[in-house]
């Protein structure tokens, strides 16, 4: 699992995640540095999860095989509405997981674990809570065009990745 990834987990809470942030951007400070931070959101996260690409990963980066990546296989979802006596057509649901459901954050945060690998290369700090995302960076007062285009590019980078991962990116 990320480590830097609040939220559905023992030990990393909504508390864990702004401390944690919060003292990077003191401890900058103490240093006489100025710090940039860049929050990201998702828009309806858990509603666009592709349901192939989650596979793909659950089996080629988590290591799931057999009957357990099959379980996960036959969670076909559909959806219809019944409304005064009349139903409507069955449609198949190829993207999502429940948010409120016991499994769904946990997929939400496998299928976004790469994110974190995204923002090391650029050498940016990130935390990640559920859907939000803070990158920041530090840097001395002449550096920050540097400190700038560094985050921008990483921003870039992320939102590249989302676009592939079929997730929209809340401007």
């Amino acid at each position: 699992m990320p480590v830097r990834q609040s939220a559905y987990r023992l030990y990393h809470s909504t508390e864990t995640a702004l401390t944690k942030v919060f003292d990077e951007l003191l401890q900058a400070a103490d240093e006489r540095y100025v710090s940039a931070l860049c929050l990201l959101d998702l828009t309806a996260a858990f509603d666009t999860m592709d349901h192939d690409l989650m596979l793909l990963k659950l089996e080629r980066q988590f290591g799931l095989r057999g009957i357990v990546l099959k379980w996960f296989q036959s969670c076909d979802r559909i959806f219809q509405v019944v409304h005064n006596g009349s139903t409507s057509c069955t449609v198949h649901v190829i993207c999502s997981v429940p948010q409120g459901s016991v499994l769904g954050p946990w997929l939400f945060i496998m299928y976004t674990a790469d994110l974190e690998e995204k923002a090391d290369g650029h050498g940016v700090n990130y935390h990640a809570f559920a859907d939000d995302m803070q990158l920041n960076e530090h840097c001395r007062c002449d550096d920050t065009p540097t400190a700038v285009g560094k985050l921008e590019h990483c921003v870039t980078d992320i939102n590249h990745w989302m676009s592939a991962h079929r997730l929209k990116q809340n401007t």
